[in-house]
């Protein structure tokens, strides 16, 4: 099948991928768009994550105060490049992880940044009411990993399930960007006040 250039061209404003990139997808996927998407989007992601070890130290802070001005987030997001930092949806992303932040309370950025005696704490909780609901010794581990898996996504933000599109956590659309802009981004660290808290 032959590959037209209006057929790039409308991968092109639909993926952002290169042109070579959206020939090539076009060619293996026999002219089929949305196989193509697919495609781009896979490889995308696949060099997204080899990305993501690189250094990042520009970007920017974004801030989000809630309309009654009770609540509050700031959250600094960081890329390879100041250009990246200014484009439409590195700025997006920044605002998307500041309402995110406002709605659902994590505690974290990552598991990693869990300490170590609070993952402990749980662990011990989730074991003790274990026993008390009478569950079989060998099923206890089990169980306890399986709550504290829950409480990584309840309270790490990469892990979280993205307000917006449950089909996708933080960590997808991180990775997202990252497939787009070709550079690695990486969520630094966060803030989140509310009036009246206890610090």
């Amino acid at each position: 099948m032959e590959i037209t250039s209006e057929m790039v061209k409308e991968l092109r404003e639909k993926t952002g991928a290169g042109i070579l990139d959206c020939r090539n997808a076009l060619r293996e996927a026999e002219g089929d768009l949305n196989k193509a998407i697919e495609l781009l989007r896979e490889k995308g992601l696949a060099a997204a994550l080899k990305k993501m070890g690189r250094e990042a130290k520009e970007g920017m802070i974004e801030a989000y105060i809630h309309h009654d001005s009770k609540l509050g987030v700031m959250v600094e997001l960081n890329c390879e490049t100041d250009f990246v930092a200014r484009t439409p949806e590195f700025r997006a992303l920044a605002r998307e992880l500041c309402l995110q932040i406002a709605a659902e309370a994590p505690l974290y950025v990552q598991r990693e940044d869990v300490p170590h005696d609070v993952v402990e704490k749980e662990k011990e909780i989730y074991r003790k009411q274990a026993l008390q609901e009478g569950k079989p010794e060998k099923v206890i581990e089990k169980i306890v990993e399986s709550k504290l898996e829950s409480f990584f996504k309840t309270n790490c933000l990469m892990e979280m399930v993205y307000v917006r599109d449950p089909q996708k956590t933080i960590g997808d659309l991180v990775k997202e960007l990252i497939a787009k802009v070709g550079e690695n981004v990486r969520i630094r660290r966060f803030v989140r006040f509310k009036l009246g808290e206890e610090i």
